[in-house]
């Protein structure tokens, strides 16, 4: 992997301090419900299962993800709310955050196959990193979404 621009860390969700759970909930809101102008809960009770990978540039808050365990949402292990700030868009931000996302899966799960719901405008930027599309669209808020599969 290049040279990080980012400092990443990823916690349980007991090991989030208030600030960094806010920060993080405050991102997810900003880009999912604001700017994607969609009416829907955000906090789906999948967060307390859930590894949180967080990129900081300073003080910083400029993506995250949430890193879940096979078995608990897809059969395989999955990546989701994947969200990077839209003051650090064209940064490589969303990039840095998936290839981040990608290894810490590994470490953290053991290797196997990551299975994500992407929004179907974002399809070549996954396929670039390795995902296929494994379902056809669907309707997920309002916004088509596939699943994709990426295997080792």
């Amino acid at each position: 992997m290049h040279h990080l621009k980012y400092k990443w860390t990823v916690k349980s969700f007991e090991n989030l301090t208030a600030s960094e759970l806010y920060a993080m909930l405050r991102l997810r809101s900003e880009v999912f419900v604001v700017e994607q102008n969609c009416v829907f809960l955000d906090m789906d009770n999948k967060d307390q299962f859930s590894f949180h990978l967080l990129g900081y540039n300073g003080e910083n808050l400029v993506a995250s993800a949430r890193l879940i365990a096979a078995g608990k949402v897809y059969d395989e292990m999955s990546i989701g709310r994947v969200v990077s700030s839209p003051a650090y868009r064209k940064s490589g931000a969303g990039r840095e955050l998936m290839q981040v996302a990608i290894k810490k899966c590994y470490e953290l799960f053991g290797e196997g196959s990551i299975k994500i719901g992407a929004q179907l405008y974002l399809k070549k930027f996954y396929e670039s990193l390795g995902f296929i599309q494994s379902s056809d669209v669907y309707d997920e808020d309002g916004i088509d979404h596939i699943e994709m599969i990426k295997n080792n």
